[in-house]
C-alpha cells in the first residue's frame, strides 16, 4: 500500500492541526489565530500546487472556496447566534481548504454526530452524580452566563476525530480495496 505525496502530507498536516487544535480547545477553550491563519495559508499553497479535487488549479481553488464557504460559514451561524466559538469557525474555514468540499460535509456530518453523542454523554453522567433537579438547574443556569461556559464540550475534539475518520475513509479505503 503506497500513498501519493499529496495524500500523505494531507493526512499528516491534518492529523497535527486537527490534534494540536483538539488539546488546545480542551486545555483553554480556545483556538489561536496563530494556528488557524498559517493552517489556512498552507491549505492554499497545498490546493495550488497538487489541485487533487479538480484536473486544474482553478477547480481545485473553486472547490477549496466553496469547502470554505460551507465550512466556516456553517460555523460562523453558530457562532452568532450564541451555538459556538469564533475559534472553532476558523478552525472548520482552515481545515475546509485542505478537505475540499465532499470531505467537509462528511467532517460536518460525522462531527455533529459526536457533539450529539458527547453531550448526551455528559448530560447522563452529570444527572447519575449529581441527580435530574441539579443537573436541569446547572443546564438551566448555563444559558445565562459567558459563552464559553455554557458549553458542556469543545468542538475541536470531534472535529479532529471526524477528520481523521474521514481521512482514513476517503485515502485508506480505496488502497485497501483495490
Amino acid at each position: 500500500m503506497q500513498f501519493e505525496l499529496h495524500e500523505g502530507l494531507l493526512i499528516g498536516c491534518l492529523s497535527v492541526f486537527t490534534a494540536v487544535a483538539a488539546v488546545t480547545d480542551l486545555r483553554t477553550r480556545k483556538i489561536p489565530n496563530k494556528l488557524t491563519v498559517p493552517a489556512f495559508v498552507l491549505g492554499l499553497v497545498f490546493q495550488l500546487v497538487f489541485h487533487p479535487y479538480a484536473p486544474t488549479i482553478l477547480g481545485s481553488l473553486l472547490d477549496a472556496a466553496a469547502a470554505f464557504a460551507l465550512g466556516f460559514g456553517m460555523l460562523f451561524v453558530l457562532w452568532i447566534i450564541g451555538g459556538g466559538g469564533g475559534g472553532d469557525a476558523k478552525m472548520m474555514g482552515a481545515l475546509s481548504v485542505w478537505l475540499g468540499w465532499k470531505m467537509t460535509v462528511a467532517v460536518l456530518i460525522l462531527s455533529t454526530f459526536f457533539v450529539l453523542i458527547g453531550t448526551l454523554s455528559v448530560m447522563v453522567y452529570q444527572t447519575i452524580n449529581h441527580g435530574m433537579r441539579k443537573t436541569r438547574e446547572k443546564m438551566a443556569s448555563a444559558g445565562s452566563g459567558d459563552r464559553q461556559q455554557r458549553r458542556l464540550m469543545t468542538y475541536a475534539f470531534p472535529v479532529a476525530l471526524a477528520t481523521w475518520i474521514v481521512l482514513l475513509w476517503f485515502h485508506l479505503k480505496p488502497h485497501l480495496v483495490g
